[in-house]
């Protein structure tokens, strides 16, 4: 019992130190340029939790990370914020044309936004868990997006309801509200990916 109450705390410390840094480092990079390579920072870490590696230097991965990939995931970042403002457009579009034709083009304007919006989910564990080129890991996230709705399901679900949890204890969100969620996206990621190399390797050895 006394290993286990010590190996809780320590996970605890952990997700904690890393929120922190998530915070702190979004604050040395002036917020909104801090916040995207802190962010895939922080993803960074806790895939190598996730697999494995928690004895991984926290701190020293994080900062190597925030560096290595500040232009590259500020790039990222900034596709993202002209997608949240074409969304803001469309629904500011959709509110004040009401009937007729309009009406015919509300579904399917939500449904995209709906499919883009979880595209946007994998995007930082997609950076992070592959080594690919920035185009396809849009095109990788997408494909992954498409063929697991059950993990988009269990992603939306669990970080609505840690959010929602942490709500109600303000003081947690501090320490917890960016890498607990980010482990649930993170962690549900991952094991949309480990199946889809599982079905890869399957079919290599029928082939």
């Amino acid at each position: 019992m006394r290993n286990s109450l010590f190996a809780a705390t320590e996970w605890i410390t952990r997700f904690a130190y890393v929120n922190i840094l998530w915070i702190a480092f979004t604050i040395v990079g002036l917020g909104i340029f801090g916040f995207f390579p802190a962010t895939v920072a922080m993803f960074t870490l806790i895939r190598q939790w996730i697999i494995g590696n928690i004895d991984e230097p926290v701190f020293s991965l994080f900062w190597k990370t925030y560096k290595k990939e500040f232009i590259k995931s500020n790039l990222f970042g900034l596709v993202i914020l002209v997608i949240i403002f074409l969304f803001y457009t469309n629904f500011q579009f959709i509110e004040l044309n009401q009937g007729g034709f309009y009406d015919v083009i509300k579904i399917p304007l939500y449904i995209l936004m709906v499919a883009i919006s979880l595209t946007l989910l994998y995007i930082i564990p997609t950076f992070v868990h592959y080594d690919l080129r920035f185009i396809d890991v849009w095109k990788n996230s997408f494909l992954v997006m498409l063929i697991h709705p059950l993990h988009n399901f269990s992603m939306v679900i669990g970080a609505a309801a840690t959010i929602y949890v942490m709500s109600l204890f303000p003081g947690t969100l501090f320490f917890f509200g960016g890498s607990l969620v980010a482990y649930i996206i993170m962690g549900t990621s991952y094991h949309a990916f480990k199946k889809i190399e599982a079905k890869r390797e399957a079919i290599q050895e029928n082939t």
